[in-house]
């Protein structure tokens, strides 16, 4: 009997399989890392084919890790970075131009002008969203527009569009399938979040030709077979796929209104269930979907921040303090706190809840007295604070505050960030014992498709807490710390 799901995770900076058995243990896993490409300052990009490529062999290494021949395979699961963008020929599967990757500002003056023809509230109340060059909508339009030939070649069909998910469902199909779910249709700019159907209006508006998109398909059922993708045999369905920070919310098993999450990857990514209500937030959160199951809706409030582990990662690559990232702990460890240094992570603009896309990173508070492990506190810190803004905001548009946070994601290991989070928050943070939960909600949403797991209860008997984390400062030398932080972000 086929018992083994195979687990996708494309990220910002790898991608990552992991081959999962019925009892959601991880039998095997491999990450393979792949380029950034940074054309200018506030453009990134990334080679679909080189993401396409690292992924095989992040497959092909994860079965042999694992000691599993890919015919045992039920299933295979996806999720994916979300507003990443990428058009391609729908004959050669080729990309036109490299993918526009969701830190890109690039549209941030189409989203200007848009917000100046006031059209802001129009895209908030369909979408859930705000004009911000982070969603795909305008990034689509502005690969038709740069490619020479594009948009009319779009208008005659011969163009698809598609986010991560959408592409490797292609691929992985021989090109069957141009689907996506609605967790991630719901990062475009393009979905009216309430009926989960293209919007033909805001498609005008972005000039978006209705023709490039994808079917928007729920989070748990087949979309495809497999056919002619390296390292596999054909037949194996592809049945599961979100968004990562929704999956992420999925395997932490948040299945109920008022339960959130926050995963530390690439960016920081607050989530929280609030049910079959799209809340409208008044503070500058996003209204998503969290997960469409057998027609049901389940959504979510969100708050995002660009840069979290991405900070951690320029210590290292830019300015050289530390040679890999798991060294970021001890160096901070070196100093009780940052004696007054504080960083404000802001390398590609602010998002939730400022929605700043022209915020630059600063450092304040230096003197000749401080080290790299001040910075290395500092830019740890950061992360937190840039939490706490989003956790504050949520709270607000909840009404009550959080009992809780589940953590999760690379960051979330390390105990020095997680204290001071807790610090700053003043509710638990509960971190499991898997925290590549991300993975696990994909794997789990492909097992629930093909039938493997009955109902969401396995999920939630899968979850194991590891440590949870509880307010150690006084509230006053919060307020002190947070006082020093606001000032810091009104300069970024």
């Amino acid at each position: 009997m086929k018992q083994y799901i195979l687990a996708i995770d494309q990220g910002t900076t790898g991608s990552t399989a992991l081959v999962i058995d019925r009892s959601l243990s991880v039998r095997g896993r491999h990450t393979e890392e792949f380029p950034q490409i940074y054309p200018q300052p506030g453009w990134v990009e990334h080679d679909p084919e080189a993401i396409l490529a690292s992924v095989g062999r992040a497959v092909t290494r994860a079965l042999a890790a694992a000691g599993v021949d890919a015919a045992e395979l039920a299933a295979i699961g996806i999720t994916n970075q979300r507003e990443t963008t990428v058009v391609w020929d729908r004959q050669t599967g080729r990309a036109i131009h490299p993918a526009i990757v969701w830190q890109d500002r690039r549209t941030a003056p189409r989203c200007q002008e848009l917000r100046a023809e006031g059209y802001e509230a129009l895209f908030r109340r369909r979408t859930g969203l705000v004009l911000d060059p982070y969603f795909s909508g305008t990034k689509i339009a502005w690969i038709l527009d740069a490619v020479d030939g594009a948009r009319a070649r779009a208008q005659r069909g011969e163009l698809a569009f598609g986010t991560i998910d959408s592409l490797l469902v292609w691929r992985l199909t021989g090109g069957v399938a141009h689907v996506t779910d609605a967790s991630n249709a719901s990062r475009t700019l393009l979905l009216d979040v309430h009926t989960l159907q293209w919007d033909e209006g805001l498609c005008g508006l972005l000039r978006v030709p209705m023709g490039v998109l994808p079917a928007v398909r729920g989070c748990s059922e087949v979309y495809g077979l497999t056919r002619s993708f390296p390292g596999l045999p054909d037949g194996i369905p592809v049945a599961g796929m979100a968004g990562d920070q929704q999956a992420a919310l999925f395997g932490q098993a948040c299945f109920g209104a008022g339960e959130a999450k926050c995963t530390y990857g690439t960016g920081a990514f607050l989530l929280m269930n609030t049910g079959e209500r799209a809340i409208e937030s008044h503070n500058g959160l996003l209204t998503t979907v969290a997960w469409r199951l057998g027609g049901q809706t389940t959504y979510a409030l969100e708050g995002s921040t660009f840069i979290a582990g991405a900070a951690v990662q320029w210590l290292r690559d830019g300015l050289g303090l530390i040679s890999s990232a798991r060294e970021i702990e001890a160096l901070a460890a070196r100093v009780p706190d940052s004696e007054g240094v504080c960083f404000v992570p802001a390398l590609t603009g602010l998002g939730a809840p400022h929605w700043r896309p022209d915020a630059r990173g600063v450092i304040t508070g230096l003197t000749r007295g401080t080290t790299a492990a001040h910075l290395a506190r500092a830019a740890l810190e950061g992360i937190a604070f840039q939490c706490f803004e989003v956790l504050e905001a949520m709270q607000k548009d909840l009404g009550r505050p959080l009992a809780a946070l589940k953590v999760d994601g690379g960051a979330a290991a390390n105990d020095l960030l997680m204290q001071f989070q807790a610090d700053l928050l003043g509710v638990s943070l509960v971190r499991p014992a898997m925290l590549e939960t991300t993975a696990l909600g994909a794997a789990c949403l492909a097992g629930l498709g093909v039938g493997l797991f009955p109902d969401l209860a396995a999920v939630t008997a899968a979850w194991r807490e590891d440590r949870r984390f509880d307010r150690a400062l006084s509230e006053e030398d919060v307020a002190r710390r947070v006082a020093t932080w606001r000032i810091a972000v009104a300069k970024a």
